[in-house]
């Protein structure tokens, strides 16, 4: 598609129709997913208020959005660090833009629900951000995704990696990678390591997670490997035990469990515990998983990543030291890495496009080619960068750097 081609304008234009009056509501565009189009209709009396086009100052103003409670809070805790962080350090510099976080500085909590992602995107529009970055998950982005696009706001996802994410509109864009190329890459690294026949275990009730599926099994069986089993699971089931009993009956000599870091160590447990010694691998979720008590069990485990803080370059490990110093290690995920790189991508966008308006930002924001934690990556037609993708293993229950895989 090449749909990007035609961003500056049909941003222009969206911003131009908002400010004339026109509000925002739930889209029901064909390229969204249509139970994200289902989800989006919980909406706020804030989804009324329009989207300002924004000032020509040199203040950019950002809303942010991710999971701050529940399961999932370790990421929405690394993003508001590394927002806090980025804002700090551009501000500090005394360049030609400073950035402003709406909502007093604080990122939006999105609960990892769908609904609660479109009250809480609703809830920033009143304080009129140019531009807003989240969330991390696919099935909360891409509600969030519509609405944008009918308002002509510029989103940046961190972490949603949903082909149809970037796909709703040209004002939507990403700084990570998407499931097909993700999954394509776990195939890839499997047959690389010699695995023969692999058992894939998925949450049926996750955009991301059937994603992911689809993308590894096609990549697999392309690539010689033997999918012996396919079990289901949804994202809040505890017990592993049938299909674990099932991937080893299969003679499965690699299991792929994309799925997230919640359930992800009973899930490992509960296969070892059913005497699979083979490969256990998955997708970026698994990053910050708990592995205490379960160290050994997550020997010769494995999991894609939008960067890894052992990474030698200046940009990872002057992120690494700034952050622990900061706040430590516990929150010290990829989801932080993005909304940091997020921050930085939109003074880029600022700088390129000659403005802090939304449509400037959308301009400037088309085509880049950006250098930061994750990597330097250009934006394709699509609003997708081009990047790298690094495999990571465990030592005693210890993420650990492994390799990184070109595009």
């Amino acid at each position: 598609m090449k749909r990007k081609m035609l961003s500056v304008i049909l941003a222009t234009a969206m911003v131009a129709s908002v400010v004339s009056g026109c509000g925002s509501t739930a889209s029901t565009s064909d390229t969204a997913a249509p139970a994200a189009t289902e989800e989006a209709t919980g909406t706020t009396e804030a989804a009324a208020t329009p989207v300002a086009a924004g000032k020509e100052d040199n203040i950019i103003k950002i809303g942010a959005v991710c999971a701050m409670t529940g399961g999932s809070a370790i990421y929405g805790e690394g993003a508001q660090n590394a927002v806090d962080m980025a804002v700090e350090e551009i501000n500090a510099a005394g360049g030609d833009y400073t950035v402003e976080i709406v909502n007093g500085g604080k990122v939006v909590d999105d609960a990892k629900d769908s609904k609660q992602a479109v009250n809480a995107y609703n809830s920033l529009i009143p304080d009129g951000p140019e531009a807003v970055i989240g969330s991390f998950f696919s099935s909360v982005t891409l509600p969030m995704a519509e609405l944008a696009n009918d308002q002509g706001m510029l989103l940046l996802a961190c972490g949603a990696t949903n082909t149809n994410v970037t796909l709703t509109g040209p004002t939507i864009f990403r700084d990570c990678f998407i499931d097909p190329y993700q999954g394509k890459m776990a195939a890839k690294f499997a047959s690389e390591k010699g695995a023969a026949k692999a058992a894939v275990i998925y949450a049926k009730d996750d955009d991301y997670s059937n994603g992911l599926m689809e993308a590894f099994v096609e990549n697999a069986e392309a690539g010689g490997i033997e999918v012996v089993y396919t079990g289901e699971c949804t994202t809040t089931d505890t017990d592993f035990t049938a299909q674990a009993s099932q991937a080893v009956a299969s003679g499965a000599d690699f299991v792929f469990y994309p799925c997230f870091l919640d359930t992800v160590p009973l899930f490992v447990q509960q296969v070892r515990d059913a005497g699979f010694e083979g490969m256990i691998m998955g997708g970026d979720g698994w990053d910050g998983s708990d592995t205490t008590g379960l160290e050994t069990y997550f020997d010769n485990c494995y999991f894609t990543n939008h960067y890894s803080s052992e990474d030698t370059s200046e940009a990872v490990q002057s992120f690494v030291s700034k952050y622990t110093e900061k706040y430590g290690t516990e929150s010290l995920t990829a989801c932080a890495a993005l909304y940091y790189d997020a921050i930085y991508m939109l003074v880029e966008a600022a700088k390129n496009g000659g403005g802090t308006d939304t449509a400037s930002l959308v301009s400037g924001m088309t085509g880049m080619t950006f250098t930061g934690v994750g990597g330097t990556f250009t934006m394709d037609e699509n609003g997708d960068p081009e990047k790298a993708i690094v495999v990571n293993t465990y030592d005693n229950g210890q993420i650990k750097w492994l390799e990184t895989l070109q595009p």
